[in-house]
C-alpha cells in the first residue's frame, strides 16, 4: 500500500513539474539576455547632490558575458546627458550615473553587443522625489471652469440603454452592455456592466474603470471579475462612443483616423478649452456616476473609481469633479503635468506632445484646464497609487508630480522595476484596498 502511495505521488509530482515547465516562460519574456541593474541604495533613491552607483549584469543563455557596455546618463524622458562605457568582468561591472542638483530621475541607458546581437536595457534612479513639484499651474477661474460644465451637465436627461451580454455571465455576476449619452450633441460611451448574482438591493458598492490610451475595443471585460464576485458593481467603459461588438477591422479603422499622432483624440481641439477632445470625455465620467448612483442594487455610498495610464489619470479627474466618489485607485496616471517640457530640463508626461510640435503658449493654457495634477490639487476622498521607476511611457516624474500635491489621505505601492504595467497581484490589491475601505 505504501508502494502504491508512494508511486501516486510520483506520478502527481511528475505531471506537476512538465505543466509548470511548458507554463513557465523566462524572464524577460522569451529573450536570450537578461540584464540585472541594483543601483547602490536598495530603494533606488538619493538625495540630491548623492552619487548613484549601478552594479550592470548580463546574461546570455543564463551565463555571464564578459565585453563592453556602451551607456548613456541622461534625465527622464530627455536626450543629452553624458556617455561612457564599462567592461563586464564575469559578467559584472559598475557605472557611477553622477547626480543631480534638483529633484527628479536620471535614466542609464545600456546598450551591448555580444555574438553579433545588440541587446539593450535601462534603468532609472530618482533624487529628492518628495520635493519634485508640477511645471503646470492652476488658472485662477479652473474650478470655476468645470463647475459651470457640471451645472450644465445637470440639465442633460440622463439617457441610457442596457442590454444583457450574456456571454460575459459569471457563475457569479451577470452581464449588461450600457450605452450611456454623456451630454446634448449625443456623444456616448460604450461599457460592460458586472451586478453581482443573489445580491440584496441597495448592498453593493460601483466600482467605474475608464480605459487606458487609445481607440480600442474592450478587450478582457471579465479580466477583474473578481469585483463582481466580491459583491461590487463594476462598469469597464470605453470613451469614444465606439460599440464593443464592433469587428477587429472596423476598430482598427476608426482607430487609425482617431489615434494616430498629432492627429490623435488627445490633440483634437487643443487651441480652446471649450473645444477640447476630453471636455466631453472628463464629462462622461460623472454622468457614468449619475447612472451607476442610479441602479436599485448601489448600496448608496460607495462609488470607486479605478484605472491605469489614461485610466488612472480620469480616475483622478472623476474624483476630483464628483464629490460622490469615495475612493480612487490610479495606476502610473498619464496627462500629467503634460506642459512641463516647456522648460528646459523638465520631464512632461505622456502623450508627450512636444514630440508632435504641439506645445506652445496657447496650448498649455489648454492644457492646464485638463492636466492631472490641476485635479489633483481637488481631491478630497482616500487616494491609492502605483507606479514604477522605468515607466517611459508615464513617467515616474509626472507621478510625483501628481503624488506630491495630493492633499488628501493617500497610501502608495511604488514598484522600482516595472515599466508601463502592473502585475495581476497589484490589480487584485487594489480590490482588496477598495473593499478593506469601503463606508459601513
Amino acid at each position: 500500500m505504501k508502494n502504491k502511495s508512494r508511486k501516486l505521488f510520483l506520478l502527481v509530482l511528475f505531471v506537476m513539474m512538465a505543466v509548470c515547465n511548458m507554463c513557465a516562460e523566462n524572464y524577460p519574456y522569451r529573450s536570450d539576455f537578461l540584464w540585472v541593474t541594483v543601483p547602490d541604495h536598495t530603494d533606488w533613491l538619493y538625495k540630491t547632490g548623492e552619487k548613484a552607483l549601478v552594479e550592470v549584469q548580463l546574461y546570455k543563455y543564463g551565463v555571464a558575458q564578459d565585453g563592453e557596455v556602451t551607456y548613456t546618463v541622461c534625465r527622464d524622458m530627455l536626450d543629452g546627458g553624458h556617455t561612457g562605457k564599462a567592461v563586464l568582468k564575469h559578467g559584472r561591472a559598475v557605472v557611477d550615473m553622477g547626480t543631480r542638483r534638483d529633484p527628479g530621475f536620471l535614466d542609464l541607458r545600456l546598450t551591448a553587443k555580444i555574438g553579433g546581437a545588440t541587446t539593450t536595457h535601462h534603468v532609472k534612479v530618482g533624487f529628492s522625489v518628495d520635493k519634485i513639484q508640477p511645471y503646470t499651474k492652476e488658472p485662477s477661474d479652473f474650478m470655476t471652469f468645470w463647475q459651470k460644465e457640471l451645472d450644465e451637465l445637470k440639465s442633460v436627461p440622463l439617457t441610457y440603454t442596457i442590454d444583457p451580454a450574456h456571454e460575459y455571465d459569471t457563475d457569479k455576476a451577470d452581464a449588461y452592455l450600457v450605452r450611456l449619452e454623456v451630454n446634448r450633441q449625443g456623444q456616448c460611451i460604450y461599457g460592460y456592466l458586472f451586478i453581482p448574482k443573489g445580491h440584496i438591493k441597495g448592498s453593493c458598492p460601483v466600482v467605474l474603470c475608464p480605459p487606458g490610451a487609445g481607440v480600442k475595443t474592450i478587450k478582457e471585460p471579465l479580466r477583474h471579475r473578481y469585483y463582481a464576485d466580491s459583491g461590487c458593481i463594476r462598469f469597464e467603459t470605453e470613451i469614444h462612443g465606439l460599440d464593443p461588438r464592433m469587428s477587429d477591422r472596423q476598430f482598427k479603422e476608426i482607430s487609425n483616423a482617431l489615434n494616430t499622432g498629432a492627429n490623435g483624440y488627445l490633440c483634437q481641439g487643443l487651441y480652446s478649452r471649450d473645444d477640447y477632445y476630453m471636455k466631453h470625455v472628463y464629462l462622461g465620467l460623472v454622468r457614468a456616476i449619475d447612472f451607476l448612483t442610479t441602479l436599485p442594487e448601489w448600496d448608496g455610498k460607495n462609488v470607486a473609481v479605478q484605472g491605469g495610464s489614461q485610466g488612472g489619470a480620469l480616475s483622478l479627474v472623476a474624483a476630483a469633479l464628483d464629490s460622490r466618489v469615495t475612493l480612487c485607485c490610479a495606476n502610473h496616471p498619464a496627462l500629467a503635468d503634460m506642459a512641463a517640457y516647456l522648460e528646459k530640463g523638465r520631464t512632461g508626461g505622456y502623450p508627450h506632445m512636444q514630440r508632435m510640435g504641439l506645445l506652445n503658449e496657447q496650448t498649455e493654457k489648454t492644457l492646464q484646464y485638463y492636466d492631472v495634477v490641476n485635479f489633483a490639487r481637488h481631491i478630497s476622498c482616500p487616494v491609492r497609487m502605483t507606479w514604477g521607476y522605468n515607466d517611459n511611457t508615464c513617467p515616474p516624474t509626472t507621478s510625483y508630480a501628481v503624488w506630491n500635491v495630493l492633499r488628501c489621505p493617500k497610501s502608495s505601492l511604488i514598484t522600482p522595476v516595472n515599466e508601463h504595467w502592473t502585475s495581476d497581484a497589484t490589480e487584485r490589491e487594489h480590490c482588496e484596498w477598495i473593499l478593506s475601505n469601503l463606508i459601513k
